[in-house]
C-alpha cells in the first residue's frame, strides 16, 4: 500500500502482490535500511546480501517455478522496486539483476542454459550484469566495438566495456559484442561470459557517481578472453540487437517504476519535514508557498503513478508496447526529477546535506533521464508511433 496514497490500487494488483509488498518492505528495513551508509562508502552492497534477496525468495519472481521461481508477472518485480526505492537504498543492483538480465537468459537461452544459470541467479549465488555501453557508445548500440570472434568452440572476446552496474559482483555478464563486425546491427549477438577465474576479464575502477555511490558501477575490460560458443544467448548469431530491442521496454518500465517511487518517497520526505521543521513560529508547511509546493508535488506523483501503472498493466496483459513504455519512462524520469528538486528546497540547507534522505535521491534521480535510453531517445521512439 502506497502511504502518499493509501486509498490507491493499482489496476494489477492483486493480493498476492499486496502480501508481497509487505514481505520485502520487511526484508529491506532489516537487512538494507541498518547498512546504507557502510555500503556507500564501501561502494557496493555486500556479496551475501544477494544470496539473503534470494533466500527471501525476492529474486526472479516472475521467473518458472521449476527453477526456483514464483511463476509470478511483472507487477511483482515492480514491488519489489518500489519498496526498495521506499526503503531509500539505491545501491542494490536488483533492477538490473531481476526484471532486466534474468530474462534475456530465460527469453533467450537454452533448455541448458536455463537449466545451468535460472536456479542461481533466482537463489542469490549468481549475480547478474549486462554489458552494452562502451567509452565510445551511447544508445547507438548498433556501434558496439566489442568482438566475439569465433575460434574453434570458443569466442575470443575483445573489448571494453563502462557503467556496468553490478560490475564487483557480477558471476555472470550478458555481452553485447560484434560476431561479424562487417554486418552493421545484424552482426551483434549476446554472449553469456562466467567470471569465475576467467583468464582475459578484467573488472576496472569502480566510478565516482554523481550519486548511487553504493552501486558498484564500474568499467570491464575483455582481452583475448574465450567464452565457450555454447554461451550464445539465441538459436543463432546475430539476433541480439534484436534481442535488445525486444527486451527494453521491460527496462524502462523498471526504470520508470523507480522514478515514481522516488517521486513519492521525496515528497513524503517532504511533507514530514514541513510539519516539525518551525520558521516564526509555526511549521513551514503552513505558509501558503510552501503549502502550494507541497499540494503541486503531491498531484505530479499520482500522475507519475497513474501513468505508469497503466503501463505495467499494459505489459502485464501481453502487450509490449514500445512507445508507451518509453512516454512512461520520459515523464516518470523528467517529472520525478522535478519533484525531488522542489521537495529538496523545502528543506533549505539541510537537503545538501547528504545525512538527510532527500539529498541522496536528488543525486540519485539525474540518471533516471540517461540510462535505459535518454529522454532525447525516448522522444524519437515515440514520435515515430505518431
Amino acid at each position: 500500500m502506497s502511504e502518499l496514497f493509501p486509498d490507491y490500487r493499482p489496476s494489477w494488483e492483486t493480493d498476492q502482490h499486496r502480501e508481497l509488498r509487505k514481505h520485502a518492505a520487511e526484508f529491506f528495513r532489516k537487512e538494507s535500511v541498518p547498512n546504507r551508509q557502510r555500503w556507500s562508502e564501501q561502494h557496493h552492497v555486500d556479496r551475501e546480501f544477494w544470496n539473503k534477496a534470494g533466500a527471501a525468495g525476492l529474486l526472479g519472481l516472475d521467473l518458472p517455478e521449476e527453477f526456483g521461481g514464483a511463476a509470478g508477472d511483472f507487477g511483482m518485480q515492480a514491488v519489489v522496486q518500489e519498496e526498495l526505492v521506499y526503503a531509500h537504498d539505491n545501491g542494490f543492483g536488483f533492477s538490473v539483476h531481476s526484471p532486466i538480465v534474468s530474462h534475456y537468459i530465460h527469453q533467450y537461452g537454452s533448455a541448458e542454459q536455463r537449466e545451468r544459470w535460472l536456479p542461481g541467479i533466482i537463489s542469490g549465488e549468481l549475480v547478474l550484469a549486462v554489458a552494452m555501453t562502451e567509452p565510445g557508445t551511447g544508445s547507438d548500440l548498433q556501434a558496439v566495438r566489442t568482438t566475439a570472434i569465433r575460434d574453434g568452440d570458443h569466442y575470443v572476446v575483445n573489448g571494453s566495456k563502462t557503467f556496468i552496474s553490478n560490475g564487483t559482483h557480477c558471476d555472470l555478464v550478458v555481452i553485447v559484442a560484434k560476431t561479424d563486425p562487417s554486418q552493421g546491427a545484424a552482426g551483434v549477438s549476446l554472449i553469456v561470459a562466467e567470471t569465475k577465474d576467467l583468464p582475459g576479464f578484467e573488472r576496472g575502477r569502480v566510478l565516482e557517481k554523481m550519486g548511487q555511490h553504493a552501486q558498484d558501477t564500474r568499467e570491464l575490460f575483455f582481452s583475448d578472453m574465450r567464452v565457450p560458443v555454447t554461451n550464445l544467448l539465441g538459436a543463432q548469431e546475430g539476433l541480439g540487437f534484436y534481442q535488445l530491442m525486444e527486451q527494453l521496454a521491460r527496462e524502462r518500465l523498471i526504470i520508470a517504476t523507480i522514478c515514481s517511487a522516488l517521486a513519492e518517497a521525496a515528497v513524503l520526505e517532504a511533507l514530514r519535514y514541513s510539519r516539525e521543521r518551525e520558521a516564526f513560529g509555526r511549521p513551514i508547511g503552513k505558509f501558503q508557498h510552501n503549502a502550494f509546493a507541497l499540494a503541486e508535488v503531491k498531484t505530479e506523483a499520482l500522475a507519475i503513478k497513474t501513468l505508469v501503472d497503466h503501463a505495467i498493466s499494459q505489459y502485464i496483459a501481453g502487450k509490449n508496447d514500445p512507445a508507451t513504455a518509453s512516454m512512461a519512462k520520459l515523464f516518470a524520469a523528467e517529472t520525478s526529477d522535478r519533484v525531488v528538486d522542489k521537495c529538496l528546497q523545502l528543506f533549505g540547507g539541510y537537503g545538501y546535506m547528504m545525512e538527510y534522505p532527500i539529498a541522496n535521491m536528488y543525486t540519485a534521480s539525474r540518471v533516471n533521464r540517461i540510462y535505459g535510453g535518454t529522454s532525447e531517445i525516448m522522444k524519437e521512439i515515440i514520435s515515430r508511433a505518431l
